[in-house]
């Protein structure tokens, strides 16, 4: 499926996208948790965060929760996903910028947390090589980027395991057939790829610190740090 072919379907999926990600994500709050916690920053700091693929902004806002003077762009192809995004930013509009483009064509500016989720598996795996080395020249010394995503399983009986445990407890969290099609739908558009075969990419960008810090399945939340500038990792 093309990058256009994906705008629509997320441009068709904005107004429900939200509803049922308790649910289509079973492993939701340790996957968000974990990722914020990888943020190797104080609650009062000043900084900047780029997030790719922010669809309606769920990740953002977690971190502008928690971090309460973060300047964060929420990048998208999806102008109806970041139109979704502003209601749910209503209020704080001077600490967030909006950006309507495709990520895989490039983007522009410094930012010392680069963060996405359930996004970059949409990349051909030659896309997502591209994105971690600019991601790379995006992060000043110390930077780091944190991505949640869904992973390939490694072998194809592996990854039918990953298939069938998330039906199996999406339909026990009672999904509904009309959210669970329209994921259906929105899951042509994947283009998964191994966890290792990520890590390693990111190893290659240039990145240190390399690790995945969480998986279930094929739910994973990996990071890469830029040099040996700025803070630690808190996990």
């Amino acid at each position: 499926m093309s990058m256009a072919a994906v705008k629509t379907a997320f441009d068709e999926g904005a107004q429900t996208y939200d509803r049922a990600r308790r649910q289509l994500i079973p492993c939701f709050d340790d996957f968000y948790t974990t990722a914020l916690a990888l943020i190797p920053h104080q609650p009062q700091a000043n900084f900047r965060v780029l997030d790719l693929g922010a669809g309606t902004g769920l990740l953002s806002f977690l971190v502008a929760e928690k971090f309460t003077k973060a300047r964060i762009t929420l990048m998208d192809i999806s102008q109806k996903m970041l139109t979704k995004a502003r209601e749910r930013f209503a209020g704080m509009e001077e600490r967030v910028a909006f950006i309507a483009g495709d990520y895989a064509d490039g983007f522009e500016g410094q930012f010392e947390v680069v963060i996405s989720a359930l996004s970059i598996h949409h990349l051909a795996d030659a896309d997502k090589i591209k994105l971690f080395k600019n991601i790379y020249e995006a992060l000043p010394d110390g930077g780091i980027f944190i991505n949640a995503d869904q992973i390939l399983g490694p072998t194809p009986d592996i990854e039918q395991v990953y298939q069938e445990t998330w039906l199996r407890q999406i339909r026990e969290r009672g999904v509904s057939d009309g959210d669970l099609n329209a994921a259906l739908e929105r899951m042509q558009a994947d283009r998964m790829a191994p966890l290792d075969s990520q890590l390693n990419w990111l190893q290659q960008a240039g990145f240190n610190s390399v690790h995945c810090w969480y998986q279930n399945h094929r739910f994973a939340v990996f990071s890469g740090k830029k040099g040996g500038g700025g803070k630690g990792l808190p996990l």
